[in-house]
């Protein structure tokens, strides 16, 4: 994947996505002490980033391949890109989702056309896959694909374009599509721009795997369920390994913090994979000085008002 693959991926995406807003945040300027902007993707189609890739991967693939339709797996927002894209351009879609997916992701994903299948887990929902594959429809994986990965890099590009000056820029890693594919277009047009990830604990398939030093299977307990990919793959690790600078992990209770004062103070409901970005900007305060240009990425916010007053009341 190079700078020619995320310029074509956005030709190609450009009139079914938005080109979402870059905003100054002096709330979170004065916060952090740096000065600090906001990637609103949380205002994308079907409220977070997922679309850039979906339609990414389905508008690259034959007439013959839509026509067999398409299969995805998803806790959530990929499941409604999917969904969606697949609506839009007139392909069947079934989606696999494990059983504890919020109802609000599951009634968007079935608004949207999509077939839900239910399965007990997200790892066992992928292993459903299999089935579908072999009946003739094709996987649209929500991180360990190019085509999807180059989708989401479109951001990167979108940022660059809105801050020329940033110098840091902090993102959440699920599977590590979105988190690699926007370090790999804002280096390659700004090599001296630093990228952070983060995760939160209990959704931190990233962070286990790069202390392992291969890929490893983990249990998702965070309330970040977006960010719950059971595992990342080589392809994401080395990805991440070579173009952020490290990988946060934060606890459920931070996010939460985090998403309260977003929601006060920004005016917007983010998820908890979304404002986990603002708690990882906490703790890597020392890393940044005078001449910091920040920008978080709130890469989603389809957490609904019944959601946030549970994390409240729980954590």
């Amino acid at each position: 994947m190079n700078i020619t693959d995320f310029e074509e991926a956005r030709a190609r995406i450009r009139p079914y996505v938005k080109r979402t807003p870059l905003e100054y945040s002096e709330s979170l300027s004065k916060r952090l002490g740096v000065h600090t902007t906001v990637k609103y993707e949380l205002f994308q189609k079907t409220g977070a980033f997922k679309a850039r890739g979906a339609f990414n991967k389905l508008l690259s693939m034959t007439e013959e391949e839509r026509a067999h339709g398409v299969v995805a797996v998803s806790g959530g927002n990929h499941a409604q890109a999917v969904a969606y894209a697949s609506s839009v351009l007139g392909v069947d879609a079934v989606i696999a989702m494990p059983e504890n997916t919020p109802q609000n992701y599951l009634d968007a994903t079935r608004g949207y056309g999509a077939k839900v299948d239910l399965q007990p887990s997200i790892a066992e929902a992928f292993a459903k896959v299999k089935e579908y594959e072999a009946a003739g429809r094709v996987f649209v994986h929500p991180f360990d694909d190019p085509v999807v990965i180059a989708g989401q890099a479109t951001m990167g590009l979108e940022i660059l374009e809105d801050m020329p000056d940033v110098t840091d820029v902090i993102v959440s890693i699920g599977g590590g599509g979105m988190a690699g594919g926007v370090a790999m277009a804002l280096k390659a047009v700004k090599p001296d721009v630093r990228v952070w990830g983060v995760e939160t604990v209990g959704a931190d398939a990233m962070a286990k795997a790069i202390e392992a030093g291969h890929p490893v299977d983990i249990q998702i307990t965070s309330i970040a369920k977006t960010l719950g990919a059971p595992a990342v793959t080589e392809r994401t690790l080395d990805i991440i390994q070579k173009y952020h600078e490290s990988v946060t992990v934060v606890p459920d209770s931070e996010a939460v913090e985090a998403m309260v004062f977003i929601l006060e103070r920004l005016k917007v409901l983010t998820e908890p994979s979304a404002s986990c970005t603002l708690a990882a900007a906490e703790r890597l305060k020392e890393n940044f000085g005078p001449d910091t240009r920040l920008c978080l990425v709130f890469c989603g916010g389809n957490s609904s008002v019944k959601d946030l007053c549970g994390y409240i009341k729980n954590i």
